[in-house]
């Protein structure tokens, strides 16, 4: 146990009794990636997360409370990963010869036997699409909405979603429901070719021609939302008039927030894009031109807990910030946000089908999947 010297406190003697602090600038510090202060877990304290710890255990840590160590505990006899690995924010690290989410399972072969069954032929553990547990791969999930993985086969080697096209994560059709998925390679019924069986044969244009007339300016066919057949594109999902345009160039959702306000009522949307009322800019209008506060009173809204004006990567305007135009990745209240930390599918950041929040997707009704890749919503 820790003696603190007079002034400071905790476990480690880590907090101090005084604080020069402002409440605001001291929250602004405990606040984690998500902007919630001390996860939800702990109490903030100048600056500093004070961890819950109620059960004396002292299982909630982190810098900002985010790792529960409970989730390390055995069910049965209480042990911290069944008394056969370490615990890391909430994740089993096993010793050798265990495995298992709480290193609940011993292993009867060697390490290298292990290793050399989970090898792919391309030479890649569980062709980088598993881990490899006692000599068995398990494959990642990536559709948990389905009965089972896409992603399958003794090494893993087997990925359905290369059966899928774009507009085919509306529905469970492979092989745009014109041909057979076998082991992430579409065989083609009579009358249909294309690497996802989308071209028909009947069609007086050739494939090459078809997709390089649906891409427009694009270098995804139908931006990326949408059903090329024979040169004409039709927009995904059916009924959502959001989604429009020859080559479905236009995406209105652009043009919502986080509450699905579009253009923060200030404007309104063309093709995508906001149109101001007079006296409102910005993306989504949400920065009025005009407004009551001096330049002072508005740098001091828009300084971290630093002291950094907009983190040092825009600039202040009626206390709020305009993060730079030039690093399109920029974005949160201070600018303290990298949206190239988001999930990406087929080249696109969310999938096209949410926006990205701080390094998180958000995605749009119908969407789910750390990428807003995978589609719940009904049928067609």
């Amino acid at each position: 146990m820790c003696e603190c010297d007079e002034g400071w406190f905790g476990d480690a003697c880590q907090f101090q009794e005084e604080c020069n602090l402002s409440n605001k600038k001291s929250k602004e510090l405990c606040k984690n990636q998500q902007g919630v202060v001390c996860s939800n877990r702990g109490t903030c304290h100048c600056g500093s997360c004070m961890c819950d710890n109620m059960d004396g255990k002292g299982l909630v840590t982190g810098r900002f409370c985010e790792c529960d160590d409970s989730e390390c505990l055995d069910e049965d006899t209480g042990e911290v990963c069944g008394g056969h690995g370490q615990c890391y924010c909430g994740n089993c690290y096993c010793a050798a010869g265990w495995h298992g989410d709480k290193c609940e399972f011993q292993c009867d072969i060697s390490p290298w036997e292990s290793k050399r069954r989970c090898t792919s032929p391309d030479g890649k553990i569980c062709s980088n699409r598993g881990t490899c547990v006692c000599g068995e791969c398990n494959c990642y999930d990536v559709d948990p909405s389905g009965d089972w993985g896409d992603i399958h086969g003794d090494t893993c080697e087997c990925d359905e979603r290369n059966c899928h096209a774009t507009y085919d994560r509306y529905t469970d059709d492979f092989c745009s429901g014109h041909g057979q998925c076998n082991c992430g390679r579409c065989d083609c019924k009579e009358g249909w070719t294309g690497k996802k069986c989308e071209h028909p044969l009947s069609c007086s244009l050739s494939l090459e021609s078809s997709l390089k007339k649906c891409r427009g300016t694009s270098n995804l066919s139908c931006f990326g939302r949408g059903q090329c057949q024979c040169g004409q594109c039709t927009c995904h999902p059916p009924g959502d008039s959001r989604v429009h345009g020859k080559n479905c160039e236009c995406d209105d959702r652009q043009c919502e927030d986080i509450n699905g306000e579009v253009c923060g009522g200030h404007g309104y949307c063309s093709c995508g894009r906001c149109i101001c009322e007079e006296g409102w800019f910005g993306k989504l209008c949400q920065f009025p031109r005009t407004c009551d506060m001096t330049d002072a009173q508005s740098k001091e809204v828009c300084e971290t807990a630093d002291g950094v004006l907009c983190s040092g990567k825009g600039s202040c305007h009626c206390g709020q910030c305009i993060c730079s135009p030039q690093d399109w990745w920029v974005s949160g209240e201070y600018c303290e946000c990298d949206d190239r930390e988001c999930d990406k599918h087929d080249g696109l950041i969310c999938t096209g089908n949410g926006f990205c929040n701080c390094g998180n997707c958000e995605c749009w009704d119908g969407w789910t999947g750390n990428a807003c890749e995978i589609w719940v919503g009904a049928e067609y």
